[in-house]
């Protein structure tokens, strides 16, 4: 049995990591980071890459699509404390500059800010001659957003009854890589590749037309990225707040079946590598056929019980 661990990457010991810089700066731990600008605002700001799905890109030479991953990965953070983003900035780093490369990455990065209604605003390309491989590159993304103080969504205001509701993936997103990439073989990574690549969904411009409609039955909303279900979805639980997941509630996608089957990979590491079919969650008191109505392809996927804090997957 394969594990995220055994692939090099230890959640509990990142989650260590958080727990202790908690201690020295307390307002980190929500998805984005909020700092009052006024006494009526906030502005939302986030920090994000998009991990190892670089090695797939760069093995498949394909390079469109990774800024895409990159905007997303930090404006579906910024919408989950309600806020609308504003800008976006990004860091390339390389040993030697591709100008074909950099040009089709910025291209995606300029294609998701167009999905989330946001402005490229500026970013650094840094060129580290000796640090890189030949044709390998890094990246990091920045988003800054903004929020009305009364429409701050915190998830405060959870309490049991609460319906969870699911927005599905477009696939792995970009969370789960290093495990991928320790299953599949290079001939099965070509095979499967476009789908590997497949960018991540941008959910902000859905969620913030629903948030300006129906805010107040909106108790909170999680990004299911690295730490899956069980290490998100927390994030935003008060005390005696349980969510219980039906995991038969939607169709898994074949790509994760494929995977789990190859690296003979128990259930519980599934749900907490990987976001199976959902990639955003929206915690809500109204009844489930409103959303359904309101959010395309939206699936009532749980609720929220009056239980000891965590996250429960049947």
């Amino acid at each position: 049995m394969i594990t995220y661990k055994k692939s090099g990457v230890d959640i509990d010991k990142a989650s260590k990591l958080v727990s202790w810089i908690k201690k020295i700066s307390p307002k980190i731990g929500k998805f984005s980071g909020l700092f009052p600008i006024d006494k009526k605002r906030f502005i939302s700001a986030s920090c994000d890459g998009v991990g190892t799905k670089l090695k797939i890109a760069q093995f498949l030479n394909k390079h469109d699509t990774i800024g895409i991953d990159l905007v997303a990965m930090n404006v579906n953070d910024i919408i989950c404390c309600g806020a609308k983003p504003l800008f976006f900035l990004d860091y390339f780093a390389c040993g030697n500059l591709d100008l074909k490369i950099a040009k089709d990455v910025i291209k995606g990065i300029r294609v998701g800010c167009q999905q989330a209604g946001c402005e490229l605003l500026g970013g650094e390309t840094a060129e580290m001659p000796g640090f890189y491989k030949p044709g390998e590159y890094d990246l990091a993304g920045f988003a800054v957003g903004i929020v009305d103080r009364e429409k701050v969504i915190d998830g405060s205001k959870i309490k049991h009854g609460d319906l969870i509701i699911g927005l599905p993936s477009n696939g792995l997103h970009s969370n789960g890589f290093s495990l991928v990439r320790k299953i599949f073989s290079e001939k099965e990574i070509r095979k499967f590749g476009d789908e590997l690549l497949n960018p991540t969904r941008i959910y902000v411009k859905n969620i913030h037309s629903l948030l300006t409609t129906r805010h107040s039955l909106i108790t909170g909303i999680s990004h299911i990225t690295g730490g899956g279900f069980y290490d998100n979805i927390v994030r935003i639980l008060p005390k005696n707040c349980k969510a219980i997941i039906h995991n038969n509630s939607w169709t898994v996608p074949d790509i994760f079946k494929i995977i789990q089957d190859k690296g003979k990979i128990e259930d519980k590491e599934m749900y907490r590598t990987f976001n199976m079919g959902i990639g955003m969650v929206l915690i809500v008191r109204s009844p489930k056929f409103k959303f359904q109505r309101l959010l395309k392809n939206s699936i009532v996927i749980g609720e929220i019980v009056k239980d000891k804090r965590g996250v429960e997957i049947i």
